[in-house]
């Protein structure tokens, strides 16, 4: 992405001088072909290297194709710290015009699933804040790090396919476009962008704790590395499980679309009986989505509860049930479900 092709009037010079160098420029344009929309975007920004980079990425961008953005930080209050870091944060992006707001975290803190119920309650108040502004893309800083610690925090879970390639570049949630435009970044290019523009970026020391579950994944991935892990392998195989993916997710879809009915005056789903006539993992799929399409829920139900579900429509013992905000019935050989 060279000069030329940017509004300068509108580059703030210091950001401007940041894109005469070379590597900048390279990963400039790989990430506009990973980002490629052109509508309006809020970008989530934590203080470390990754969210920097992205912060300095997405306002060349937002310059670039004249696009509203807006840039949240938020403020957990997990650590004493964390609030002078996060106006800190703010300072740095406002010198290069990169227009920041702290959104807070009150309220009584948990003990225990600390960092599970932080990322949810995290997503709660940016989805809050992009349907206040009428922003439906979403922004975040996931990158090919975490994507591998995903990948093995899954797998030991016992995940199917599904959970294993779980962090994609877009998903919806709650009708808001979840954008990774740095999926293919690693965490060193992100670190070289966030020092070389912002000679700044905050450590986490959560980061290093391991008595998080993640802090052991990435502990075993970089002894992996240091035995002879091919990351560039490792990558493909991620590749290749996300394209079988998206094949068994085109039966899902046309599941849904020839087997599932919506009675928009009773606000119900019918599924008919060829609904449970595909493979399992079909079906659950399938089943999966619609509950969570009705009841609004942000997590999916977990899989115990949908099999046991499952097993009671093959068993015939499905009467009425409750699971993730729906009421599920059968009615001879439809089943219904309501929003509870």
């Amino acid at each position: 992405m060279s000069l030329k092709n940017l509004n300068v009037i509108k580059t703030p010079k210091n950001l401007r001088l940041k894109l005469s160098n070379k590597k900048v420029q390279k990963l400039l344009k790989s990430f506009e072909r990973n980002l490629n929309i052109q509508e309006a975007f809020v970008v989530a920004v934590s203080g470390g290297p990754d969210s920097l980079a992205l912060a300095f990425l997405t306002k060349i961008y937002s310059i670039k194709y004249n696009l509203r953005c807006r840039y949240f930080i938020v403020d957990h209050k997990l650590r004493k710290e964390s609030t002078d870091e996060a106006r800190k944060v703010k300072k740095i992006l406002n010198n290069f015009d990169i227009k920041a707001e702290i959104l807070t975290w009150r309220g009584k803190k948990p003990i225990r699933n600390i960092q599970s119920l932080s990322r949810k309650k995290r997503y709660d108040l940016l989805f809050s804040k992009c349907k206040q502004l009428k922003i439906y893309n979403l922004i975040i800083g996931h990158h090919l790090d975490d994507a591998f610690e995903n990948f093995f925090i899954r797998m030991i879970r016992g995940s199917g396919l599904k959970g294993l390639v779980s962090l994609e570049k877009n998903k919806k949630i709650a009708s808001i476009n979840l954008v990774r435009p740095l999926l293919d970044f690693e965490k060193k290019d992100l670190e070289f962008i966030s020092n070389y523009v912002f000679n700044f970026f905050i450590n986490d020391p959560s980061n290093e704790d391991t008595k998080y579950q993640r802090i052991k994944i990435r502990n075993i991935i970089r002894e992996f590395k240091n035995n002879g892990l091919d990351k560039h392998k490792l990558f493909l195989t991620l590749k290749n499980l996300r394209k079988s993916n998206q094949a068994l997710m085109f039966y899902v879809d046309q599941n849904k679309k020839n087997n599932s009915f919506l009675n928009k005056d009773k606000r119900e789903i019918l599924l008919n009986r060829d609904f449970f006539g595909h493979p399992y993992e079909v079906v659950f799929r399938s089943l999966t989505d619609i509950l969570k399409i009705i009841g609004d829920k942000y997590n999916f139900a977990r899989g115990k509860k949908i099999d046991i579900i499952l097993d009671k429509i093959k068993k015939k013992t499905l009467k009425k049930d409750t699971l993730a905000g729906c009421v599920i019935k059968k009615v001879n050989h439809t089943v219904i479900i309501t929003k509870e």
